[in-house]
């Protein structure tokens, strides 16, 4: 019997899911079927490639109240939340809407008599998406949209976690009638994955998740040249200076580090805020906390979910006792939530002060509903203190002015700054890290080049 790969609902530990793994001929021969499907794919019209990928999102968003409950299920999200399909909507359709700006060739300005000269955006090949579970729609489709538009084929291996989602992309793709074997979802392990890679048969590989999964898939690649985007870890933080609205900037902060549990790439986990507003913000975010409601993600009063599993759970409970055994302070008394319980994946949020940069809850990715908040005497030492993380996804500052935000993003390492916002990805802007965050980018028509490589045509004429 094969090896199976299972789904623990975080809800109550049930098993929700399981299918077998696919046996090494069987990825081998989807990975030669790939090969031959993207051929023919690449030579269709970019419009023709645009029609399946319009036909493809019908399907999908057919069954979105149908998929929010199962991501319920899989990975604790609550159901008022609506899943993950407004933004996925808006992301295929902006795709398609740049697709023909984004693939056409660049002609060199300077003319020359006898010579035509083009750099053409060719297909890469075969492109593997290994997709995470916190968002499996969007992290997805991100990758999947830009590499099929560009002429691609698929294989996407998909989070154990949310097991049944890349099967939901496959039945969508065969209810759009796309050329057979130009998409295929398969169920591997961590060995499959990594022996798959090795082939050097892979011409590129676009992985979201941990800094340790970047690493093996690295050393899987390693002179196989495919080349890669990463999306890794995150430690994102918030500046809130002297200016700022308070209460917007409390109720969006508050969301930006607690909703989907905390579970989001670039969710806020620390906070700075100008020493002369720290006290009256401390106290305002503390009221807005409470009055999140965790529980049950089934049931439409409950707007904070439990982690997706038990593992996560642990990993926060753990950096929270680390952050108070050197000195922390938590501002919510875990009591008043009646989901919150130890040995479950439920855990309540939390607040943390007198914090310090020797704390794993400063220092490491804690992608859990629990943040840091200290005070800052200055725009120096704010940027100093928000460039002290290994990561570097995206950053926001909390003002009235616009000019000193743009002069303080410049000076911190990261990948996106925001302004009086957290928490977004806008589809026209390249989604980039620094340092241990990863390299590469979605989104933009520089997500879409991302899936192709350049390739020159120096035609001389013969007369």
């Amino acid at each position: 019997m094969n090896e199976k790969i299972s789904c623990i609902s975080p809800i109550d530990g049930s098993l929700y899911a399981e299918r077998e793994v696919h046996s090494n001929s069987a990825i081998h021969l989807a990975l030669k079927n790939a090969k031959n499907a993207q051929k023919e794919w690449a030579q269709l019209k970019l419009k023709d490639r645009s029609f399946f990928i319009k036909e493809f999102l019908g399907a999908m968003l057919k069954n979105k109240e149908k998929f929010t409950t199962e991501l319920a299920w899989q990975m604790g999200r609550p159901v008022i939340y609506g899943g993950e399909f407004e933004p996925f909507e808006e992301r295929v359709n902006y795709c398609l809407e740049i697709a023909q700006t984004a693939l056409q060739p660049v002609i060199p300005s300077d003319v020359r008599a006898g010579i035509k000269r083009s750099i053409k955006r060719v297909p890469v090949g075969v492109v593997l998406v290994i997709a995470p579970w916190n968002y499996p729609y969007l992290t997805t489709v991100n990758s999947i949209i830009p590499a099929l538009l560009a002429g691609n084929s698929v294989l996407l291996k998909h989070s154990n976690q949310t097991l049944l989602v890349g099967e939901h992309f496959q039945q969508a793709f065969e209810a759009a009638n796309f050329p057979k074997h130009l998409f295929q979802n398969l169920f591997m392990t961590h060995a499959q994955t990594e022996g798959l890679i090795q082939t050097g048969e892979i011409d590129h590989i676009s992985f979201t998740g941990s800094v340790a999964g970047g690493v093996a898939i690295e050393k899987a690649a390693a002179g196989t040249f495919a080349t890669t985007i990463f999306e890794l870890g995150g430690k994102d933080p918030a500046y809130v200076r002297a200016d700022a609205d308070l209460n917007f900037s409390v109720k969006n902060l508050v969301e930006g580090a607690f909703y989907n549990s905390g579970q989001c790439c670039c969710g806020i986990e620390r906070i700075y805020v100008d020493a002369s507003l720290y006290d009256r913000f401390l106290e305002a975010f503390v009221a807005e906390t409470k009055k999140l409601k965790l529980g049950n993600p089934l049931e439409k009063e409950s707007t904070l979910g439990p982690m997706a599993n038990l593992r996560f759970a642990n990993v926060v409970r753990s950096q929270i006792q680390e952050a108070e055994a050197k000195g922390a302070k938590k501002l919510i008394d875990p009591k008043e939530y009646k989901y919150q319980q130890e040995n479950t994946a439920f855990l309540a949020p939390q607040i943390l002060v007198e914090v310090d940069h020797s704390m794993q809850v400063m220092q490491e990715e804690t992608f859990g509903p629990v943040v840091g908040i200290m005070p800052v005497k200055s725009d120096a030492q704010a940027i100093e203190f928000m460039n002290l993380s290994s990561y570097g996804l995206t950053a926001s500052i909390w003002t009235k002015d616009l000019n000193e935000a743009e002069k303080i993003g410049d000076a911190v390492d990261t990948g996106t700054i925001f302004l009086n916002r957290c928490d977004y990805l806008d589809p026209g802007l390249a989604w980039t890290g620094t340092k241990q965050t990863g390299k590469g980018q979605s989104l933009s028509v520089l997500g879409i080049q991302a899936y192709t490589r350049p390739k020159s045509y120096h035609l001389r004429f013969s007369y």
